[in-house]
């Protein structure tokens, strides 16, 4: 078998007991790795109704056959398992060093059940597990532990993924953490982690996974480096980050503001070029990546020097989102975020919502202990501390937008997510390819999982005939974005880093030579439709319908301003457009029974439909 281990660390925190998981090759073939194969290892443990922060629930962490190569931009892991903020399918994804300590710790992943007494973590060194004691780590926050672990350990090359006092206390946007504020951030894992008592998980060793053709290998990421060289975009991501497109995304009304009600900003205040005038910015990169994304602001303030610079999502969530245009206290919100452990978008998104209900009289002063002004960016500071600590208004909050509308009686439809999970920096009203994209994703309100406004800004994909169109057109885009989303659905399988500019036939290239397998464009995209069908069958388990399907209507009323004034998708007519593309049956919303039998998901067939 190559590009693999072929196993698993199976671990029961109820006993405190390690084994190996044998992973056969048929079935990595079919599902590849990272988070498709934790779809398929995660299945048979869910049903309708479960806690998904019970000791029985599984946590799952998975590299991908590229990960630990010599390929660029692929030290990336997936972690898995029912989503404690939605319940249904939850996945996140991270970069760093960690994802390639894990792979050459000798292991391809590591299957996770039942809660320990008392704070553990793992220690996964060569082919060899332990579980150790943690007491002296619970309650510190993310760097405290990776320093402690790395005195105690006393070796070099240690990869640590690990959860902060959010995750400890289980606040359901609770995040899991690696290297220098590299975030596994949504679906609230850090939640699960902590449920178990699980602080952290260590790894190390030097046990390489064999290419199929190691002379291939050296041709392909020569290859590899000049796509990702020639791409027009590189050089900008390496200046300004993922904040390069602030201005851009409020031209064409994709930045969300005042909790998705306006689109029109001061731009020039948030952006990239902003950033680096403002502060002293240095560069941080994955392991293995040329272009460096990552921000660090150094000297940032007295006592906290050298802080993660904020990426544009966190910018926007805590900016624009929340009418604030000071760039000191987005970048603090981020800190504690990253620090203590919590997704930013969640979390700026349930703020802003919080915005949004004192303005209209619903959340009181009394209520919440304080005035939450829009564009008060201390008021946004002391409510991420008050979130983290679980204080007060801050425990709410800390829940998601779909349980703070519960909470004061508020119509569902106000609160800004999909399946329970926060909308993502990008407004659907401004490219219809990404409402139907929010609207089906297998984890809710993705902009990973299908980031159509790639393909509208010229980023096609001819070996699918995935093509540039009219923005706001409805009809017949949703074909074109169910195969994007399939596509780069793959890229957290493989595991391989969304902004790595390499094409279908590109991708097979690399883990044929990876594995010797035969892939083709074709059966590279019936996998990724695999994919999200079995993703999709656990979400029919833990009782998704077709209701689930949809945009909040706070995201679908008609702005007055922007190049997308006037303008909404055509939710309908995109949904029944897409059930009919990937044969879903439109009462129930399930993969038909034939489709699955198609895409070699016998099981899931038989469960849905017995």
């Amino acid at each position: 078998m190559k590009g693999y281990h072929g196993r698993f660390l199976k671990v029961d925190l109820n006993s405190l007991t390690t084994g190996d998981m044998p992973i056969a090759e048929d079935l990595l073939k079919k599902f590849i790795g990272g988070a498709t194969l934790a779809a398929k290892l995660l299945y048979d443990h869910v049903r309708k109704g479960m806690d998904p922060l019970a000791p029985e629930s599984p946590l799952i962490f998975a590299t991908g056959p590229f990960t630990g190569t010599s390929i660029p931009m692929v030290s990336r892991y997936a972690v898995c398992g029912v989503s404690p903020l939605t319940g249904y399918w939850g996945e996140a994804t991270s970069g760093g060093a960690f994802p390639f300590r894990l792979k050459q710790s000798g292991y391809d992943g590591i299957f996770i059940t039942g809660k320990a007494d008392k704070p553990v973590y793992l220690y996964l060194d060569h082919g060899t597990a332990q579980i150790r004691e943690a007491a002296d780590l619970w309650g510190k926050d993310i760097y405290e532990t990776q320093q402690m672990l790395k005195a105690a350990i006393g070796k070099p090359s240690l990869g640590i993924a690990c959860i902060g006092p959010a995750g400890e206390r289980m606040a359901r946007t609770a995040g899991i953490m690696n290297d220098a504020g590299r975030a596994a951030g949504r679906c609230g894992l850090g939640a699960l982690m902590g449920s178990k008592n699980l602080k952290a998980v260590v790894a190390t060793g030097k046990l390489k996974a064999e290419t199929a053709d190691p002379e291939r290998m050296k041709e392909l990421t020569r290859e590899a480096m000049t796509a990702i060289r020639q791409n027009l975009v590189t050089p900008v991501f390496r200046e300004y980050g993922t904040l390069m497109y602030t201005d851009m995304g409020m031209t064409l009304s994709d930045v969300p503001v005042k909790y998705f009600q306006k689109n029109v900003f001061p731009a020039a205040k948030l952006t990239g070029q902003a950033l680096r005038q403002k502060y002293t910015i240095e560069n941080f990169a994955c392991l293995g990546c040329p272009i460096g994304c990552g921000r660090e602001v150094k000297n940032f303030r007295k006592g906290l020097e050298n802080v993660d610079g904020p990426e544009y999502e966190t910018v926007i969530a805590f900016g624009p989102l929340c009418m604030n245009f000071d760039f000191d206290s987005i970048i603090e919100a981020n800190y504690l975020c990253n620090s203590q452990g919590i997704d930013t978008i969640s979390v700026g998104v349930s703020i802003a919502y919080a915005m949004y209900l004192y303005e209209r009289g619903i959340l009181t002063k009394e209520q919440a202990g304080m005035e939450i002004l829009w564009g008060d960016g201390r008021t946004i500071v002391k409510l991420v501390g008050m979130i983290i600590r679980q204080e007060r208004i801050g425990k709410l909050l800390s829940q998601g937008t779909l349980r703070m509308a519960a909470a004061f009686g508020r119509d569902p439809g106000e609160a800004a997510q999909v399946k329970g999970m926060e909308m993502a920096m990008h407004d659907p009203r401004a490219f219809t390819g990404m409402a139907i994209s929010y609207a089906t994703g297998p984890r809710g309100a993705c902009h990973l999982k299908g980031d159509y406004y790639n393909i509208e800004l010229g980023n096609f994909i001819l070996e699918y005939n995935i093509l540039p169109g009219d923005r706001f057109q409805s009809a017949g885009k949703a074909e074109m974005a169910a195969k994007y989303q399939s596509f780069k659905d793959l890229f957290d399988t493989f595991a391989l880093c969304k902004f790595a500019a390499y094409t279908p036939t590109l991708i097979c290239r690399i883990i044929n030579g990876i594995t010797g397998w035969d892939y083709t464009p074709e059966t590279l995209l019936a996998t990724g439709e695999r994919s999200i069908a079995i993703k999709r069958a656990i979400n029919n388990k833990l009782g998704m319908t077709r209701a689930d399907d949809k945009l909040p209507k706070i995201c679908l009323k008609v702005l007055k301003e922007g190049s997308s004034a006037d303008k909404l998708p055509d939710m309908d007519l995109m949904l029944r457009e897409y059930y009919a593309f990937r044969k879903w049956d439109w009462e129930t919303g399930k993969p038909t029974k034939e489709r699955l039998l198609e895409l070699g998901l016998e099981e899931a067939a038989a469960d849905l439909y017995a």
